[in-house]
């Protein structure tokens, strides 16, 4: 199973976003948090910014919008050239056909779930995404604390994905550290956004040593999913 480790720039030095994307070149992609002061308690960057970005950055962007009415702004950052673009199931008023949109103007497609949030509604929905990130702290400010009661739901939804045989991406979000990222991955993450973890430090020793926790915990996906709660 692939690893991707995913640095996101809410913890890099804004005043130097180049460099700072510069320094995460071995990165899979960069996660870019978009807060609209409205979904969540928080103001960060918009589509002109992820414009930008776009046209610097050696590795592709990974935009996670933590706004409200993805409906209608979601498709703005797939068009910007975002390699995937994630909304909050609780923003979404049609999520199936959000998600077919972003595809067809040819990004992946992901849906994200707060940590109260069920995952039993979207498990029959899983062909429609390419990833389900999974938020391991509330949605809106970095440096949270890993929330360990959501792995019962991550575990849900990777044991649905491998029943069903998709190719679907299991991200985690929140409070990801090199203590914390085992017991995602052993839970059935495949996808870690890791700030602090990785800016706070030399990135490129930052993101080996995330990737060498990752290898070695494996997931083991149970023969009946909706035997789990979450």
């Amino acid at each position: 199973m692939a690893t991707r480790i995913n640095p996101s720039i809410l913890a890099a030095d804004f005043a130097n976003l180049e460099r700072e994307l510069g320094r995460i070149g071995t990165a899979d992609l960069v996660h870019v948090d978009i807060m609209d002061n409205h979904f969540v308690p928080n103001l960060t960057f918009g589509l002109p910014m992820v414009q930008r970005l776009q046209q610097v950055s050696p590795i592709p962007l990974d935009v996670h919008l933590m706004i409200d009415d993805p409906d209608r702004w979601a498709p703005g950052y797939a068009e910007a050239g975002a390699a995937s673009v994630t909304f909050h199931a609780e923003a979404v008023n049609e999520p199936v056909a959000l998600a077919r949109h972003l595809r067809q103007i040819g990004a992946r497609a992901g849906i994200a779930l707060k940590p109260g949030t069920d995952a039993a509604p979207y498990l029959d929905l899983l062909p429609e995404f390419d990833q389900v990130l999974v938020m391991t702290v509330e949605p809106g400010f970095g440096g949270q604390s890993f929330i360990s009661e959501t792995m019962p739901k991550l575990r849900r939804v990777a044991d649905a994905v491998a029943a069903a045989g998709l190719d679907v991406w299991l991200q985690v979000d929140g409070g990801i550290t090199v203590d914390t990222i085992g017991i995602a991955a052993e839970a059935g993450a495949d996808t870690f956004v890791a700030g602090s973890a990785v800016f706070r430090g030399v990135p490129e020793e930052r993101i080996s040593e995330l990737r060498a926790a990752v290898a070695s915990h494996r997931h083991e996906p149970r023969e009946d999913p909706a035997s789990l709660d979450g």
